[in-house]
């Protein structure tokens, strides 16, 4: 038994060791792949489907410094101030989830880079559990602009597109950095669904939660790391 739990803390140390020296050299190198993009193409692969997998990383210095501010108003309006969790909307999805009410999603914009960049799609305990100990590790290695720029690289925002400099060529016909305001809120306004929505041809759902980001962009704290 003790040679058994000897070599548990050997392969478990050896683990947190590998996984910190990957966060750390992804503070600097770009995230040209993530399993989600790896999933999606192997499924489309699967089911026969024509190979989409569109994905063009750049700094966020090349994005509209609208689009940060689009995202954190839609998806996290207090990712400047937390340190990787919203506990205030974790307990509200617990509560709701009790009740019986529809299911409310509490991740954060760290928590969500740490799930495209590092992880598995799914909902088990396990997976949320690493979630949780890399958000805790790119708060610590990364930092807040570091986070934007992978998340607005790396996050799903149309069927086989990935990431906003994708996204902005493929639905609007010009570079990220050339988004307009209303552009970066209609991308982000799909975000909760991007398989669903679509950001060229947005719906009435779309439209109504967009406008509602850009009035939301006005009153969150202003961000801008495209300076």
């Amino acid at each position: 038994m003790r040679k058994i739990l000897k070599w548990v803390g050997i392969v478990g140390g050896l683990l947190v060791g590998l996984s910190i020296l990957l966060v750390v050299a992804l503070r600097w190198m770009p995230v040209y792949i993530t399993p989600l993009m790896v999933g999606r193409t192997v499924g489309q692969i699967v089911t026969g489907e024509k190979v989409k997998c569109v994905h063009t990383w750049v700094p966020i210095e090349q994005m509209s410094k609208s689009m940060p501010l689009a995202v954190v108003a839609s998806e996290d309006n207090l990712f400047m101030q937390h340190h990787g969790f919203d506990f205030t909307q974790i307990e509200l999805a617990i509560n709701e989830a009790k009740r019986g009410g529809r299911h409310r999603g509490a991740s954060t914009i760290s928590q969500q880079t740490a799930k495209n960049v590092f992880l598995w799609s799914g909902h088990s305990y396990i997976r949320k559990g690493l979630e949780a100990y890399f958000t805790v590790l790119i708060e610590v290695f990364w930092g807040k602009k570091r986070i934007m720029e992978v998340y607005l690289n790396s996050i799903e925002m149309g069927k086989g597109i990935y990431g906003v400099e994708a996204v902005a060529r493929e639905h609007f016909g010009k570079s990220a950095k050339r988004l307009t305001r209303a552009e970066a809120a209609t991308i982000a306004a799909t975000l909760p669904n991007p398989l669903r929505y679509n950001s060229a041809h947005p719906s009435s759902y779309v439209q109504r939660r967009k406008a509602k980001i850009m009035s939301l962009m006005s009153k969150v704290e202003q961000v801008d790391f495209t300076k």
